[in-house]
This record gives C-alpha cells, sequence and structure tokens, in this order.
C-alpha cells in the first residue's frame, strides 16, 4: 500500500533510527503525522487504517508523514510500552516541520496509535490543528492520565469494537466540551469493510 509519490527514508529518533514514509505536497496547507497500532499485535506503518488515514489527509492538502515506531520494520530500538513511542511521534513531527515547514499539524493515531498521537499532542507547546483518534486505546493505556486533554479531539468510535470497548471510549471523552465523537455502527475494531466510510469521514473532519 503505497502513495505513488510517497518517500522511503529513515529518520532520526531518540533510541535510533526510525523508518518512515513521506509523501510531500506543493504549496502543502498541513502537516500530518500518522501513528500506527500496537506493534505487539501486529501493528505497524502498513496498517490499513493508518493508510486510510495518510491518503485522507493527503487529499485534503497535507504534506503526509507515517512511520515505524522503535523496534518496528527497519527501526531502531525496542518497544517501550506507549511511553517512548510518543518520543518517537515527537521526533516525526519535529522532522516533517524541517523539512516542509512551519505549518498546522495535524496529529492522527489508531488504537495504541490513537494514546501516543494525543500522549505527543499534550507535550507539545501548540496543541495541533486537528488531533483524530481512530478507535484509541483508552484501556490498556494510560490514557486518563491525558485528560484534561489541552485542545479539541475528533474521536472516531466503532460501536461493536471488539479490542476497545465502544462504552470505554465513550465514556473517556463524555466530560469533555471539546471532543467530537462519531460513531461507525455495526462497526469492529479495525473498520473492516468500512475504509471507504472512514476516509471519507476523515476527509470530511480534516477539511473542516
Amino acid at each position: 500500500m503505497v502513495l505513488e509519490d510517497e518517500q522511503r527514508l529513515m529518520i532520526d529518533g531518540p533510541a535510533g533510527r526510525l523508518e518512515a514514509r513521506y509523501t510531500p505536497r506543493s504549496g502543502a496547507r498541513a502537516l500530518a503525522v500518522i501513528c500506527h497500532p500496537n506493534p505487539l499485535h501486529g501493528g505497524s506503518l502498513q496498517n490499513k487504517v493508518v493508510h486510510t488515514l495518510l491518503r485522507a489527509a493527503v487529499s485534503c492538502g497535507a504534506a503526509s508523514l507515517r512511520f515505524n515506531f522503535r523496534g518496528v520494520g527497519n527501526s531502531q530500538g525496542e518497544h517501550a510500552s506507549g511511553f517512548g513511542e510518543v518520543d518517537d511521534c515527537l521526533a516525526a513531527i519535529d522532522w516533517l516541520r524541517g523539512e516542509a515547514g512551519d505549518l498546522p499539524l495535524w496529529l492522527m493515531g489508531f488504537s495504541f496509535g490513537g494514546y501516543v498521537a494525543a500522549a505527543a499532542a499534550s507535550r507539545l507547546p501548540e496543541w495541533p490543528e486537528r488531533l483524530l483518534l481512530a478507535a484509541p486505546s483508552v484501556v490498556a493505556q494510560p490514557f486518563d492520565a491525558l485528560l484534561p486533554l489541552g485542545g479539541p479531539v475528533s474521536v472516531l468510535v466503532p460501536a461493536q469494537d471488539e479490542v476497545v470497548p465502544a462504552s470505554a471510549q465513550r465514556a473517556m471523552f463524555a466530560d469533555s466540551m471539546q471532543a467530537q465523537l462519531v460513531e461507525f455502527a455495526d462497526c469492529g475494531h479495525f473498520f473492516h469493510r468500512r475504509l471507504g466510510e472512514l476516509r471519507d469521514c476523515a476527509e470530511s473532519l480534516l477539511a473542516d
């Protein structure tokens, strides 16, 4: 799953070099960084949900980067339970800004990557223009420690999520006035057969 003009590269990370794929955009209006699901369960930059979010970002005019966390694929280092991966995400953001300029940031993540994206957003000096989380890991990761979030967030909730219960996702953001929840009826964690709908939804949220 590769975009026609996507570039393969390695970028510097806090635990070694990180494998990445960069899609430049002439006249980009934003920068997009997409975080993948848990590598202990096979997550990588090749994940179909990650690729779907990437395509949405590119179609909306963002210079976009997906990357492998430490210890995944050709990335150096070892899995760090989400904490080191937040540092990896911040390094990816820094690289993209150095490459494409200081444009508005769109930060996205799926499952484990949703927690990482939210945690990285919480450590940035300015909240991202868009924070989009697909089925974020709000149970296995200490998501509640990030609350209250520092700005708006869009959460894509699969109503039949078999990995992260939809009820837990709803409850995590129930007290946030800045959280926009979009529910996908009759949909499981991996958005099987719903990737087209997922892309349309992401494009709508990014274009707003």
